[in-house]
Protein backbone atom coordinates (compact mmCIF):
# COMPACT_ATOMS: atom_id res chain seq x y z
CA UNK A 1 0.00 0.00 0.00
CA UNK A 2 2.85 2.38 0.85
CA UNK A 3 4.49 1.75 -2.55
CA UNK A 4 1.21 2.43 -4.34
CA UNK A 5 0.77 5.63 -2.34
CA UNK A 6 4.26 6.83 -3.22
CA UNK A 7 3.71 5.94 -6.88
CA UNK A 8 0.57 8.07 -6.93
CA UNK A 9 2.42 10.99 -5.38
CA UNK A 10 5.27 10.70 -7.87
CA UNK A 11 2.81 10.47 -10.78
CA UNK A 12 0.96 13.51 -9.49
CA UNK A 13 4.02 15.69 -9.03
CA UNK A 14 6.03 14.63 -12.05
CA UNK A 15 3.02 15.00 -14.36
CA UNK A 16 4.01 11.95 -16.37
CA UNK A 17 2.23 11.76 -19.69
CA UNK A 18 1.70 8.05 -19.14
CA UNK A 19 0.93 6.06 -16.01
CA UNK A 20 3.40 4.70 -13.47
CA UNK A 21 3.33 1.23 -14.95
CA UNK A 22 4.37 2.38 -18.44
CA UNK A 23 6.60 5.30 -17.50
CA UNK A 24 9.87 3.50 -18.31
CA UNK A 25 10.59 3.83 -22.06
CA UNK A 26 11.58 0.71 -23.98
CA UNK A 27 14.42 0.24 -26.43
CA UNK A 28 13.63 -1.29 -29.79
CA UNK A 29 15.29 -4.52 -30.82
CA UNK A 30 14.97 -3.92 -34.57
CA UNK A 31 16.87 -1.55 -36.85
CA UNK A 32 14.98 1.21 -38.68
CA UNK A 33 15.64 -0.33 -42.12
CA UNK A 34 14.08 -3.60 -40.99
CA UNK A 35 10.85 -2.01 -39.77
CA UNK A 36 8.08 -1.07 -42.24
CA UNK A 37 7.27 2.62 -42.74
CA UNK A 38 3.68 3.62 -42.00
CA UNK A 39 1.87 5.11 -45.00
CA UNK A 40 1.57 8.87 -45.46
CA UNK A 41 -1.76 10.55 -44.88
CA UNK A 42 -3.74 13.57 -46.02
CA UNK A 43 -4.19 16.62 -43.80
CA UNK A 44 -7.44 17.43 -45.53
CA UNK A 45 -8.79 14.68 -43.27
CA UNK A 46 -9.64 16.30 -39.92
CA UNK A 47 -8.89 12.99 -38.20
CA UNK A 48 -5.22 13.58 -38.93
CA UNK A 49 -5.25 16.60 -36.65
CA UNK A 50 -5.18 16.17 -32.88
CA UNK A 51 -6.56 19.71 -32.63
CA UNK A 52 -8.35 22.05 -35.01
CA UNK A 53 -10.42 25.15 -34.21
CA UNK A 54 -13.26 23.73 -36.27
CA UNK A 55 -13.76 20.61 -34.15
CA UNK A 56 -14.26 19.76 -30.50
CA UNK A 57 -11.06 18.30 -29.11
CA UNK A 58 -8.84 18.15 -26.03
CA UNK A 59 -7.20 21.47 -26.91
CA UNK A 60 -10.46 23.26 -26.08
CA UNK A 61 -10.33 22.46 -22.37
CA UNK A 62 -8.94 24.41 -19.41
CA UNK A 63 -7.51 23.01 -16.14
CA UNK A 64 -9.90 21.96 -13.39
CA UNK A 65 -10.21 24.67 -10.78
CA UNK A 66 -8.56 27.33 -12.93
CA UNK A 67 -10.00 30.76 -13.78
CA UNK A 68 -9.28 30.24 -17.48
CA UNK A 69 -11.55 29.95 -20.52
CA UNK A 70 -11.07 28.68 -24.05
CA UNK A 71 -10.72 31.86 -26.11
CA UNK A 72 -9.98 30.42 -29.55
CA UNK A 73 -13.15 31.82 -31.08
CA UNK A 74 -11.99 35.40 -30.51
CA UNK A 75 -8.23 34.86 -30.77
CA UNK A 76 -6.34 37.05 -33.22
CA UNK A 77 -3.46 34.62 -33.76
CA UNK A 78 -2.91 30.98 -34.64
CA UNK A 79 -0.86 28.40 -32.73
CA UNK A 80 0.85 25.59 -34.57
CA UNK A 81 1.61 23.03 -31.87
CA UNK A 82 3.95 20.06 -32.38
CA UNK A 83 3.64 17.46 -29.66
CA UNK A 84 6.48 15.49 -28.01
CA UNK A 85 7.32 11.79 -28.12
CA UNK A 86 4.43 9.73 -26.79
CA UNK A 87 5.47 6.49 -28.52
CA UNK A 88 7.78 5.24 -25.76
CA UNK A 89 6.41 1.73 -25.31
CA UNK A 90 6.71 -1.45 -27.39
CA UNK A 91 4.41 -0.89 -30.39
CA UNK A 92 1.65 -3.45 -30.75
CA UNK A 93 1.62 -3.24 -34.55
CA UNK A 94 4.29 -3.81 -37.19
CA UNK A 95 5.37 -0.15 -37.22
CA UNK A 96 8.16 0.06 -34.66
CA UNK A 97 10.20 3.16 -35.45
CA UNK A 98 7.52 5.56 -36.64
CA UNK A 99 3.92 5.81 -35.50
CA UNK A 100 1.00 5.09 -37.76
CA UNK A 101 -1.78 7.62 -38.35
CA UNK A 102 -4.26 4.78 -37.85
CA UNK A 103 -2.97 3.81 -34.41
CA UNK A 104 -6.12 4.59 -32.42
CA UNK A 105 -4.53 3.64 -29.09
CA UNK A 106 -1.60 6.01 -29.54
CA UNK A 107 -3.83 8.80 -30.86
CA UNK A 108 -5.97 8.54 -27.74
CA UNK A 109 -2.89 8.84 -25.52
CA UNK A 110 -1.66 11.86 -27.48
CA UNK A 111 -5.01 13.57 -27.03
CA UNK A 112 -5.33 12.82 -23.31
CA UNK A 113 -1.73 13.69 -22.46
CA UNK A 114 0.14 16.28 -24.47
CA UNK A 115 -2.82 17.96 -26.19
CA UNK A 116 -4.68 18.23 -22.89
CA UNK A 117 -1.73 19.20 -20.69
CA UNK A 118 0.36 21.24 -23.12
CA UNK A 119 -1.53 22.47 -26.19
CA UNK A 120 -4.33 23.90 -24.03
CA UNK A 121 -1.85 26.38 -22.59
CA UNK A 122 -2.23 28.37 -25.78
CA UNK A 123 -6.02 28.35 -26.29
CA UNK A 124 -6.29 31.91 -24.94
CA UNK A 125 -3.66 33.30 -27.32
CA UNK A 126 -4.59 31.61 -30.57
CA UNK A 127 -6.55 29.05 -32.51
CA UNK A 128 -4.78 25.73 -32.04
CA UNK A 129 -3.64 23.55 -34.93
CA UNK A 130 -1.91 20.36 -33.77
CA UNK A 131 -1.17 17.75 -36.41
CA UNK A 132 -0.82 14.05 -35.81
CA UNK A 133 2.38 12.82 -37.36
CA UNK A 134 4.45 9.68 -37.73
CA UNK A 135 6.42 10.50 -34.62
CA UNK A 136 9.74 8.76 -34.11
CA UNK A 137 9.86 6.20 -31.32
CA UNK A 138 11.70 7.20 -28.13
CA UNK A 139 14.48 4.79 -29.12
CA UNK A 140 15.53 7.17 -31.90
CA UNK A 141 16.97 9.46 -29.20
CA UNK A 142 19.05 6.79 -27.47
CA UNK A 143 20.15 4.50 -30.31
CA UNK A 144 23.84 4.28 -31.15
CA UNK A 145 22.95 4.11 -34.86
CA UNK A 146 22.84 7.74 -36.00
CA UNK A 147 21.44 6.75 -39.39
CA UNK A 148 18.42 5.14 -37.71
CA UNK A 149 17.76 8.27 -35.67
CA UNK A 150 18.04 10.50 -38.73
CA UNK A 151 15.75 8.31 -40.82
CA UNK A 152 13.03 8.12 -38.17
CA UNK A 153 13.13 11.86 -37.50
CA UNK A 154 13.09 12.64 -41.22
CA UNK A 155 9.86 10.67 -41.62
CA UNK A 156 8.32 12.51 -38.68
CA UNK A 157 9.43 15.93 -39.94
CA UNK A 158 8.08 15.25 -43.43
CA UNK A 159 4.61 15.02 -41.87
CA UNK A 160 5.05 18.15 -39.75
CA UNK A 161 6.16 20.06 -42.83
CA UNK A 162 3.27 18.71 -44.89
CA UNK A 163 0.79 19.66 -42.16
CA UNK A 164 2.24 23.15 -41.87
CA UNK A 165 2.04 23.67 -45.62
CA UNK A 166 -1.59 22.55 -45.54
CA UNK A 167 -2.23 24.93 -42.65
CA UNK A 168 -0.70 27.84 -44.56
CA UNK A 169 -2.70 27.09 -47.67
CA UNK A 170 -6.08 26.39 -46.07
CA UNK A 171 -6.26 28.00 -42.64
CA UNK A 172 -3.81 30.80 -41.93
CA UNK A 173 -5.06 33.63 -44.18
CA UNK A 174 -2.21 35.90 -43.12
CA UNK A 175 -2.85 35.66 -39.37
CA UNK A 176 -0.04 35.99 -36.79
CA UNK A 177 1.56 32.67 -35.86
CA UNK A 178 2.87 31.19 -32.63
CA UNK A 179 4.99 28.07 -32.95
CA UNK A 180 4.78 25.89 -29.83
CA UNK A 181 6.44 22.55 -29.17
CA UNK A 182 8.02 20.22 -26.66
CA UNK A 183 10.83 17.65 -26.83
CA UNK A 184 10.67 15.76 -30.18
CA UNK A 185 8.19 18.39 -31.25
CA UNK A 186 10.88 21.01 -30.71
CA UNK A 187 13.31 19.10 -32.92
CA UNK A 188 10.77 19.41 -35.73
CA UNK A 189 9.71 22.96 -34.81
CA UNK A 190 13.32 24.15 -35.01
CA UNK A 191 13.73 22.61 -38.43
CA UNK A 192 10.40 24.06 -39.55
CA UNK A 193 11.40 27.54 -38.43
CA UNK A 194 14.73 27.29 -40.20
CA UNK A 195 12.98 26.30 -43.43
CA UNK A 196 9.93 28.58 -43.35
CA UNK A 197 10.61 31.55 -41.03
CA UNK A 198 14.29 32.32 -40.52
CA UNK A 199 15.05 35.23 -42.84
CA UNK A 200 11.96 34.39 -44.91
CA UNK A 201 8.85 36.43 -45.65
CA UNK A 202 6.86 34.39 -43.13
CA UNK A 203 9.05 35.69 -40.31
CA UNK A 204 6.93 38.86 -40.42
CA UNK A 205 3.98 36.80 -39.13
CA UNK A 206 5.88 35.19 -36.25
CA UNK A 207 4.60 36.32 -32.87
CA UNK A 208 7.03 34.09 -30.99
CA UNK A 209 8.15 30.48 -30.75
CA UNK A 210 7.94 28.45 -27.55
CA UNK A 211 10.39 25.67 -28.44
CA UNK A 212 10.75 23.89 -25.12
CA UNK A 213 12.46 20.75 -23.86
CA UNK A 214 15.57 20.56 -26.05
CA UNK A 215 18.94 22.19 -25.35
CA UNK A 216 18.90 25.05 -27.89
CA UNK A 217 21.90 27.24 -28.81
CA UNK A 218 21.44 31.00 -29.03
CA UNK A 219 22.54 30.99 -32.69
CA UNK A 220 20.26 28.14 -33.82
CA UNK A 221 18.66 30.64 -36.22
CA UNK A 222 20.37 33.31 -38.30
CA UNK A 223 17.67 35.98 -38.01
CA UNK A 224 15.45 34.92 -35.10
CA UNK A 225 16.90 35.78 -31.70
CA UNK A 226 16.11 34.59 -28.17
CA UNK A 227 13.42 36.60 -26.39
CA UNK A 228 14.87 38.85 -23.68
CA UNK A 229 11.71 40.45 -22.26
CA UNK A 230 8.05 39.44 -21.87
CA UNK A 231 6.62 41.72 -24.57
CA UNK A 232 9.21 41.02 -27.27
CA UNK A 233 7.94 39.49 -30.51
CA UNK A 234 9.50 37.71 -33.47
CA UNK A 235 11.79 35.83 -31.08
CA UNK A 236 12.01 32.40 -29.47
CA UNK A 237 11.75 30.97 -25.96
CA UNK A 238 13.64 27.84 -24.95
CA UNK A 239 14.55 26.02 -21.75
CA UNK A 240 15.07 22.57 -20.25
CA UNK A 241 14.13 21.96 -16.61
CA UNK A 242 16.19 20.27 -13.89
CA UNK A 243 16.21 20.17 -10.11
CA UNK A 244 17.81 23.15 -8.38
CA UNK A 245 21.55 22.42 -7.99
CA UNK A 246 21.68 19.62 -10.59
CA UNK A 247 23.32 19.58 -14.02
CA UNK A 248 22.84 16.60 -16.38
CA UNK A 249 25.73 14.42 -17.55
CA UNK A 250 25.84 16.03 -20.98
CA UNK A 251 26.35 19.49 -19.51
CA UNK A 252 29.97 20.79 -19.50
CA UNK A 253 29.42 22.38 -16.05
CA UNK A 254 30.77 25.65 -17.45
CA UNK A 255 29.07 28.62 -19.16
CA UNK A 256 27.33 27.60 -22.39
CA UNK A 257 25.72 29.25 -25.40
CA UNK A 258 22.41 27.54 -24.65
CA UNK A 259 19.25 29.57 -24.31
CA UNK A 260 17.38 29.36 -21.02
CA UNK A 261 14.36 31.61 -20.72
CA UNK A 262 12.98 31.96 -17.22
CA UNK A 263 9.21 31.33 -17.64
CA UNK A 264 8.39 33.42 -14.57
CA UNK A 265 10.31 36.57 -15.56
CA UNK A 266 10.79 35.99 -19.32
CA UNK A 267 14.42 37.11 -19.11
CA UNK A 268 17.70 35.35 -19.75
CA UNK A 269 19.42 36.41 -16.52
CA UNK A 270 20.09 34.09 -13.57
CA UNK A 271 17.94 35.86 -10.99
CA UNK A 272 15.84 33.53 -8.84
CA UNK A 273 12.07 33.79 -9.42
CA UNK A 274 10.00 32.60 -6.43
CA UNK A 275 6.90 30.46 -6.71
CA UNK A 276 4.75 33.47 -5.85
CA UNK A 277 5.36 34.70 -9.41
CA UNK A 278 3.85 31.48 -10.76
CA UNK A 279 0.13 32.00 -11.39
CA UNK A 280 -0.31 28.25 -11.51
CA UNK A 281 0.84 24.95 -12.92
CA UNK A 282 -1.08 21.83 -13.87
CA UNK A 283 -0.75 18.64 -11.85
CA UNK A 284 -2.09 15.11 -12.17
CA UNK A 285 -5.71 14.97 -13.31
CA UNK A 286 -5.38 18.26 -15.21
CA UNK A 287 -5.79 20.21 -11.98
CA UNK A 288 -4.65 23.80 -11.57
CA UNK A 289 -2.23 24.43 -8.67
CA UNK A 290 -1.38 28.01 -7.74
CA UNK A 291 2.27 28.90 -7.00
CA UNK A 292 3.31 25.50 -8.32
CA UNK A 293 7.02 25.99 -8.93
CA UNK A 294 9.88 28.48 -8.80
CA UNK A 295 12.53 29.02 -11.49
CA UNK A 296 16.11 30.15 -12.01
CA UNK A 297 18.40 30.05 -15.04
CA UNK A 298 21.84 28.51 -14.55
CA UNK A 299 24.47 27.88 -17.21
CA UNK A 300 21.92 27.40 -19.99
CA UNK A 301 19.39 25.23 -18.16
CA UNK A 302 16.39 26.05 -15.98
CA UNK A 303 16.50 25.08 -12.33
CA UNK A 304 13.41 24.51 -10.20
CA UNK A 305 12.77 23.16 -6.75
CA UNK A 306 10.40 20.22 -6.37
CA UNK A 307 6.84 21.54 -6.95
CA UNK A 308 5.13 22.91 -3.87
CA UNK A 309 2.40 20.32 -3.37
CA UNK A 310 1.58 17.67 -0.80
CA UNK A 311 4.06 14.79 -0.87
CA UNK A 312 6.97 16.77 -2.38
CA UNK A 313 9.38 15.41 0.27
CA UNK A 314 8.98 11.92 -1.21
CA UNK A 315 10.11 13.03 -4.67
CA UNK A 316 13.79 13.09 -5.56
CA UNK A 317 13.68 13.63 -9.31
CA UNK A 318 16.49 15.57 -10.92
CA UNK A 319 15.24 15.70 -14.51
CA UNK A 320 11.93 17.57 -14.86
CA UNK A 321 11.74 17.25 -18.64
CA UNK A 322 8.22 15.79 -18.72
CA UNK A 323 6.94 18.75 -16.71
CA UNK A 324 8.69 21.51 -18.67
CA UNK A 325 5.38 23.09 -19.65
CA UNK A 326 3.04 21.89 -16.90
CA UNK A 327 5.13 23.48 -14.14
CA UNK A 328 4.63 26.91 -15.70
CA UNK A 329 1.24 26.45 -17.37
CA UNK A 330 -0.36 29.76 -16.35
CA UNK A 331 2.73 31.97 -16.83
CA UNK A 332 3.20 30.64 -20.37
CA UNK A 333 -0.51 31.02 -21.09
CA UNK A 334 -0.53 34.66 -19.99
CA UNK A 335 2.73 35.47 -21.73
CA UNK A 336 1.49 34.09 -25.05
CA UNK A 337 -1.49 36.46 -24.80
CA UNK A 338 0.81 39.38 -23.96
CA UNK A 339 3.02 38.72 -26.95
CA UNK A 340 0.03 38.50 -29.29
CA UNK A 341 -1.24 41.83 -27.98
CA UNK A 342 2.21 43.39 -28.42
CA UNK A 343 2.43 41.98 -31.95
CA UNK A 344 -0.98 43.34 -32.89
CA UNK A 345 -0.18 46.80 -31.48
CA UNK A 346 2.95 46.95 -33.61
CA UNK A 347 0.89 46.28 -36.73
CA UNK A 348 -1.42 49.26 -36.20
Amino acid sequence: MRNLYLCLIVCSITLTLQNCKSSTPVKLQVRWKDSPIPPESDYADVNNWAALPSKKDAADRVPIGSPFHDEQASAKADVFFIHPTILTYEPTNEFKWNASFSDAYLNAIVDSSTILNQATIFNAAGRIYAPRYRQAHYHAFVTSFKEDKAAALDIAYSDVKKAFQYYLSHYNEGRPIIIASHSQGTVHATRLMQEFFDGKELQKQLVSAYIIGIATPKNIFQHIKPCEKPTQTGCFIAYTTFLQGYLPDWHPKTPTELVSTNPLTWTLDDNFAPKELNLGGVSYGFKWVKNFADAQNHLGVLWTNTPYVFGRSFVHLKNWHKADLNLFYAPIRENAKVRVEAFMSQKH
